[in-house]
């Protein structure tokens, strides 16, 4: 798929964008009717709240970031908010979303978007990569969804769509191909002033988003449900390869350090709301507020040298304090 290329591929590129068209056509009346109605979209949020909706639902299921997002925004409703927030406060409130690391990275973004451009995000592609914890796919879904530009956003969903849709064939996760990539362009409407509202780009990536994660799941999708039913190659081809292989590995958690890390932080978090409970209610703690003692802190795991080391990770991570007689604490 090359401007400019051989006949064969440039027809191979009409052939994609005449399907594209009937399909975008079909998902835009599809995504009016069935789009789930999530706090961040319809533009009832600013560009930073689509920012922390993006960030909150990286490898998390959206029905868990809703409360977490709607809580947050109303703590923290602008990156300037955020910047001056605890470091505490911060990682609490990001609860049991997973990789709180993500939380952290956040907030060095907040700094720099307060600090650097005035308290609004950038609009450009360079300028939001730059930010801290910002990549590729965030900074293009942040273009798209919160500023309305042309713009291909790629994830899991997406690409696990347009290959199915356009190329017949099953996307086998890791990192985009170039041809997923090329795909994603191709099939990307052209943003024309005659064009009503439900042939947009923006429609388009949400719309085929919503797809991947409602309809055309990786290992059971609803075909009898789909609005791209009639353009699916994949569908005509009679679903090759279905089931052979997840799009996304499933991951082992028991027993991982993922686990013990969670378990860790979420000792340190009731610590730190009994603190903040004794502070309101006028009573004074003995030592430091809301640290843990070493020894309930070996008591949360059998294993003390995966317990040591998952203490180390997250003091790097600059997810918790350790203090000189060896109990810990969130960061204050």
């Amino acid at each position: 798929m090359h401007n400019g290329g051989v006949p064969e591929e440039i027809e191979r590129e009409e052939r994609l964008r005449v399907s594209a068209t009937a399909a975008c056509r079909h998902l835009a009346a599809w995504w009016e009717l069935d789009a789930r109605d999530l706090p961040w979209r319809f533009g009832r949020t600013t560009p930073w709240g689509v920012m922390v909706s993006e960030v909150m639902s990286q490898q998390t299921q959206m029905s868990r970031v809703v409360p977490y997002w709607e809580s947050w925004m109303a703590v923290w409703p602008d990156a300037a908010a955020l910047a001056v927030a605890s470091t505490a406060e911060v990682i609490t409130a990001w609860g049991r979303l997973g990789y709180p690391r993500r939380a952290l990275r956040l907030q060095e973004c907040a700094r720099v978007v307060a600090e650097e451009y005035a308290n609004e995000l950038p609009h450009t592609y360079e300028e939001l990569v730059a930010l801290p914890g910002v990549g590729d796919y965030t900074a293009s879904a942040v273009l798209s969804f919160a500023f309305g530009e042309r713009v291909a956003v790629i994830d899991t969903n997406i690409r696990r769509v347009l290959s199915r849709v356009f190329l017949g064939m099953e996307s086998r996760g890791g990192t985009a191909s170039r041809t997923e990539r090329e795909l994603a362009w191709c099939v990307l409407p052209e943003e024309m002033p005659e064009r009503d509202a439900s042939g947009s780009s923006v429609i388009w990536n949400q719309a085929v988003m919503e797809l991947g994660a409602t309809v055309c799941t990786a290992k059971a999708p609803q075909c009898g449900d789909c609005p791209l039913r009639g353009e699916c190659a994949f569908l005509a081809a009679g679903l090759p390869g279905l089931g052979e292989r997840r799009t996304r590995p499933r991951q082992r958690f028991q027993g991982t350090d993922r686990q013990v890390r969670g378990i860790i932080l979420n000792a340190l978090r009731q610590a730190a709301a009994q603190a903040a409970r004794g502070v309101a209610d006028g009573r004074l703690e003995t030592g430091a507020p809301g640290a843990v003692p070493r020894s309930q802190i070996e008591q949360l795991w059998p294993d003390h040298v995966q317990l040591d080391a998952c203490i180390a990770s997250l003091d790097e991570d600059g997810l918790l304090d350790m203090l000189p007689d060896g109990s810990l604490r969130l960061p204050q």
